[in-house]
């Protein structure tokens, strides 16, 4: 079995002005990112394709990008009993992490695709009329 190598992706800050740009109906970027592990399974299965808007408003059970320790996290927002927010895994071995503030969201998933199949996309947030 072949090893399969980590892709370094750089993680930039986007100027005033690329947050303008005219890429798609909302105005935020939408970004591509590879699931790896197993932490958000069996919804989600390493190597399928997520696409994440950035910027775009969270609601509870909303999957979203976001930060916890200084460290980017892929989880499913949810509320706990008093109110607060929590990135939670969908695989019971893994803990559900409180955030401070929904300012830790960098941004949400609005569909996946299997890098496998053309044909496999499942949405996640309703489709805008552009």
């Amino acid at each position: 079995m072949q090893t399969r190598k980590p892709i370094n992706i750089p993680v930039v800050a986007a100027t005033q002005q690329d947050t303008m740009s005219d890429s798609n109906c909302s105005g935020n970027e939408l970004v591509a990112l590879m699931v790896l592990g197993d932490s958000m399974e069996p919804e989600f299965i390493e190597g399928e394709i997520l696409v994440i808007e950035m910027g775009m408003s969270a609601t509870d059970g909303s999957f979203v990008v976001g930060t916890a320790n200084e460290v980017f996290i892929f989880r499913q927002l949810k509320r706990d009993e008093k109110g607060g927010w929590l990135l939670h895994a969908l695989n019971p071995a893994y803990s559900d992490i409180a955030i401070p503030s929904l300012d830790t969201l960098k941004g949400v998933v609005t569909h996946k695709r299997d890098a496998r199949s053309r044909k496999s996309v499942k949405y996640y947030v309703p489709q805008a009329a552009h």
